[in-house]
């Protein structure tokens, strides 16, 4: 039995070696055979619970789901640890020289940013130096594939538009999703290509929703809310008749969905 030392209050010390000792042999034989892969998941779903507590502008529930996230930082930083390529110090340190380097107006003697915005110009440009990227489509390629695809989308299509790749209007990109959506239909009646013309339909809502000003995934998750809103009246609906949704017809089923708009 290990013998961690009980406190009223842990910091972040506490944390590095009580992950240090659930890995060691004498830990917890779980944590000892986790590998990143194995955990990747856990960091994205404690990374989005914590996202959730954001939404909800719930203390409690970010506290402790940043705590979560933090964890699993540390757990990922232990495993390298252990074999030998960099450590939970040199996480930090990487982090903070990198803060540093990414603000040269208020640690290198730049001048001063005017504002929020020619903040976030200037993180590009230095961020493409520190990175070696030459060339937007090497900037393009940098992005993280794991993003969910509408974010991706939407950084991929940003980086475009500050070449001055871009519609003029949001008439454009709505011109350009009828587009789509005319080549989706033609795919699907061809039987051929549906994937892909389905995905440039996605691709062209993404920058639809850029001219707007709306964030495509918050838009999405919004219509996701709805449909699960509305399909409860459905089921209700349903239930007053004393029957269950899958005794309706479409068109019943139909009647009751748009009675809940």
């Amino acid at each position: 039995m290990v013998h961690f030392k009980e406190k009223a209050r842990y910091d972040y010390d506490d944390l590095l070696e009580i992950i240090r000792v659930l890995r060691s042999p004498e830990g917890c034989p779980w944590d000892q055979v986790q590998t990143h892969q194995s955990i990747r998941r856990g960091l994205l779903e404690e990374a989005y619970e914590a996202a959730e507590g954001i939404d909800r502008d719930d203390a409690d529930l970010l506290r402790e789901e940043l705590g979560d996230v933090l964890m699993q930082v540390v757990f990922h930083a232990d495993i390298e640890r252990q074999r030998g390529r960099f450590t939970m110090e040199d996480v930090v340190d990487g982090v903070v020289k990198k803060l540093i380097f990414r603000h040269p107006h208020v640690f290198g003697g730049a001048e001063p940013e005017k504002d929020a915005q020619s903040v976030l110009v200037s993180w590009d440009a230095i961020k493409r130096r520190e990175k070696h990227q030459r060339t937007t489509t090497q900037a393009m390629d940098s992005v993280a594939r794991s993003l969910p695809a509408l974010w991706r989308a939407e950084k991929l299509q940003k980086k475009a538009a500050d070449d001055g790749f871009d519609w003029p209007d949001i008439q454009g990109a709505l011109s350009k999703l009828d587009e789509e959506v005319g080549e989706l239909h033609q795919a699907v009646q061809d039987g051929a290509n549906v994937a892909e013309e389905l995905g440039d339909v996605l691709f062209a809502a993404v920058k639809a929703a850029r001219f707007a000003g709306v964030d495509p995934e918050d838009a999405l998750n919004a219509a996701c809310e709805k449909f699960i809103r509305r399909y409860g009246a459905v089921e209700q609906g349903a239930r007053d008749r004393g029957v269950s949704v899958s005794d309706l017809t479409l068109e019943e089923m139909t009647g009751l969905w748009n009675a809940a708009k």
